[in-house]
């Protein structure tokens, strides 16, 4: 799409990511007419470009992409991974017009969707890029002499909870990733998770609780009585930033807790 002042190797370098365990699986990629319409016209205003890595969805190690470029200004930034079709995204971006958005998406049709949202709502402080996440945040964030502006917040909302025991190591909060999301945002600036799964609720807890570049705003509060974490309670209430998606109303549907996690960085 659009080259917003990026560069790097491009493909044909070793592949650092053989054998990486991903946290989502490549799934149809086919847009139909009417996304493959909007991407036409619109990517190249939404759609951040970068230097690809070997494998599908990762970036160049060596590569550096501007996001101040990227959205043509400087100003508090939100990182949100996993967007599904933008409505978190969207509505936040125009309760905010002060504020960037980047949204990580995996999957070529969640990224068309996110797109058409941005289209549909008018919205010009979001940016979107096709990438897998927990690969490409080390990348894009890294410290040096050229760096990006760190993000105010990070969100990871109902991400796949990879049901299966055997499959768990899959599932993107974990402690590798606690230590990328450290790395993405400021002093003081807040990483919100949430889940409808409860063990997946108590893993996220317990990944903030054993690093010591998080404080959980609400470490020992409300109590899970089936908690089998590492630690009690740790739990906020709804975030009234967020917005009722899909993916919340299934699991409400389904009778299942909603659970979320408020955890403020701290100094390094």
């Amino acid at each position: 799409m659009n080259d917003h002042s990026v560069h790097g190797s491009p493909q044909g370098q070793a592949n650092p990511n053989y054998g990486r365990i991903m946290s989502f699986t490549r799934r149809g990629s086919r847009l139909g007419d009417k996304y493959e319409k909007v991407m036409a016209e619109f990517g190249p205003k939404y759609v951040i470009d970068y230097p690809e890595g070997a494998a599908q969805t990762t970036i160049a190690q060596d590569a550096f992409v501007d996001l101040n470029a990227a959205f043509g200004r400087s100003a508090p930034l939100v990182v949100e991974i996993g967007p599904g079709s933008g409505e978190q995204t969207m509505s936040a971006a125009l309760a905010h017009p002060e504020w960037n958005f980047l949204a990580l998406e995996a999957w070529s049709p969640g990224v068309a969707r996110c797109v058409n949202a941005a289209v549909r709502e008018g919205v010009s402080n979001v940016r979107i890029m096709e990438i897998d996440a927990a690969q490409a945040l080390p990348i894009l964030f890294r410290r040096g002499d050229v760096e990006n502006p760190r993000a105010h917040e990070m969100w990871t909302f109902f991400p796949d909870p990879w049901r299966k025991k055997r499959h768990r190591k899959r599932r993107i909060v974990s402690d590798e990733f606690a230590q990328t999301a450290a790395l993405v945002l400021e002093e003081g600036g807040v990483w919100r998770l949430a889940t409808d799964w409860a063990d997946y609720a108590w893993q996220m807890r317990d990944v903030v609780a054993d690093n010591s570049h998080f404080d959980n705003a609400y470490a020992g509060l409300n109590p899970d009585e089936a908690d089998e974490g590492k630690y009690t309670g740790g739990f906020a209430p709804r975030w009234d930033g967020r917005v009722m998606t899909r993916f919340e109303s299934r699991g409400i549907e389904a009778g299942r807790t909603i659970y979320d996690i408020e955890a403020i960085r701290t100094r390094d």
